[in-house]
């Protein structure tokens, strides 16, 4: 519960922004991951952004709508997608991202570089464990009732 109390109280603070440029968290977080790659495939724009297949599906599906980003087929396989950003979608990074910045210099203000850093350190090991173990519910299948 800590987490997700920590993870509200600083995405508070993005929310306004974003809200004011009518686009959610995570297409702000699909722009953001498309701005520094050329072009990318569905997949390894999953693992970047750490969305789900039919949720990363569905916001693509609004930013294709709204010009923001762009998918082609290329020819050789039909059955991929290639996703890359759009002119509007930069520009919309151009806009918002100096907002963005604003915020994270803010936090870092408040609550000081050191702690931040040894914070980002510390949710980084936080991940690898939990990473390095089955899920619980895995475990819980293991277990003799």
């Amino acid at each position: 519960m800590s987490l997700l109390r920590s993870r509200e109280a600083v995405m508070r603070h993005f929310r306004v922004t974003l809200r004011g440029h009518d686009i959610t968290e995570q297409q702000w977080r699909v722009l953001r991951a498309l701005s520094s790659v050329g072009e990318v495939e569905i997949n390894d724009l999953v693992r970047s952004t750490f969305l789900l297949a039919p949720s990363l599906s569905r916001i693509l599906r609004d930013l294709e709508a709204r010009q923001l980003i762009i998918r082609r087929t290329p020819a050789s396989d039909l059955r991929r997608s290639l996703i890359s950003i759009a002119p509007a979608g930069l520009a919309l990074i151009e806009i918002v991202g100096p907002h963005s910045e604003a915020i994270y210099a803010e936090i870092t203000r408040r609550y000081g570089a050191e702690k931040l850093a040894l914070l980002q350190d510390m949710l980084r090991d936080l991940e690898r464990e939990m990473t390095a173990f089955a899920p619980l519910d895995s475990a819980l299948d293991d277990i003799q009732l």
